[in-house]
């Protein structure tokens, strides 16, 4: 019976990870596809609403963010997590942001109350965007980084600042089933 138990326990907990890790429902940044090839596609995003921390490489930016959607913010309020979750450099400073659900504006958005978390505007522009599965890791991002950009710079299109690391899902979702993206912003003409 021991020996049983261990498989079936087992399998019931990748079910369950599978089922928690998948059915989280998160309102994902509006965008529409412009352009499609067989390596990336073009999107066109509207200005979007962030929460952003600057990350000073001791690793609490996530937490900072988490704490503002938990109700660390002027209105106590609890705010639903959304998707992606980005990080990018800006000025030689990596940031990470959290996108803001779309029924907040700029007067309507709840103020932080650490310091360090900034409520800033995306600007409206194209993003070129390559997808990848596995880990979030560094190595994983600069690869598919590099051959988004190695693409872009063969198909004539002109990149506009660094590359954007972009999570969609929790850490309890199994690697295979992850949806990553690196991104560049573009300037593109239809």
């Amino acid at each position: 019976m021991k020996k049983i138990f261990l498989p079936i326990s087992f399998i019931v907990y990748l079910v369950f990870l599978f089922t928690y890790s998948t059915a989280m429902a998160n309102e994902e940044a509006q965008y529409n596809i412009v352009h499609k090839n067989n390596i990336y596609e073009i999107r066109q995003y509207s200005d979007r609403l962030v929460a952003q921390v600057i990350n000073k490489g001791n690793n609490n930016s996530f937490r900072k963010l988490f704490n503002y959607i938990s109700g660390e913010n002027n209105s106590s309020e609890q705010i639903k997590m959304t998707v992606p979750v980005t990080q990018t450099k800006k000025d030689n400073v990596l940031l990470m942001q959290f996108y803001l659900p779309s029924k907040f504006n700029k007067q309507s958005t709840p103020i932080p109350t650490n310091s360090d978390v900034k409520i800033s505007t995306i600007k409206k522009g194209y993003f070129a965007v390559i997808e990848y599965s596995g880990r979030s890791s560094d190595k994983n991002f600069e690869k598919y980084s590099k051959i988004l950009k190695q693409k872009l710079l063969e198909d004539k299109i002109s990149i506009k600042g660094n590359a954007i690391k972009a999570t969609y899902n929790s850490p309890f979702t199994l690697p295979v089933f992850r949806r990553n993206e690196a991104m560049f912003n573009i300037d593109w003409k239809n």
